[in-house]
């Protein structure tokens, strides 16, 4: 296990959908068909499940949370899902404390005060 500082809570948001809803919900329907085995006669259905798909992303985006650390001069941005952050609370770390890191393959586990890990998923390298 590795020691990072000077961790920082940071808010992301995912993609939202292009402006042109019809323009999202046609790529969409194009994935699930080629997804699904690009079977023919089946563009109603494609088009039907891109459309829900789209909107329903559309109407609850979903918000991420990241926290940035820093290891031996390099620099990782690790997200994670508040609802499945075992309790985790942005600024439980302050800038610059040491804390214990640990890596597995695009997976950054950060140990908590109280113990926990706090799970993320890197996106982000830099350094």
């Amino acid at each position: 296990m590795e020691t990072a500082s000077h961790p920082h809570p940071q808010t992301a948001t995912r993609p939202t959908p292009p402006r042109d809803l019809h323009e999202a919900i046609r790529r969409r329907a194009e994935e699930i068909y080629i997804r699904n085995g690009r079977i023919p006669g089946r563009d109603l259905e494609n088009w039907s499940q891109a459309e829900k798909e789209i909107l329903s992303e559309s109407a609850s985006p979903q918000t991420r949370k990241a926290i940035v650390v820093r290891v031996n001069g390099a620099e990782y941005v690790g997200e994670y899902d508040p609802e499945s952050s075992n309790g985790y609370v942005p600024g439980e770390f302050g800038p610059g404390v040491s804390v214990p890191v640990r890596f597995d393959g695009d997976r950054m586990f950060v140990k908590r005060p109280n113990g926990k890990e706090l799970e993320t998923i890197i996106v982000k390298k830099t350094g």
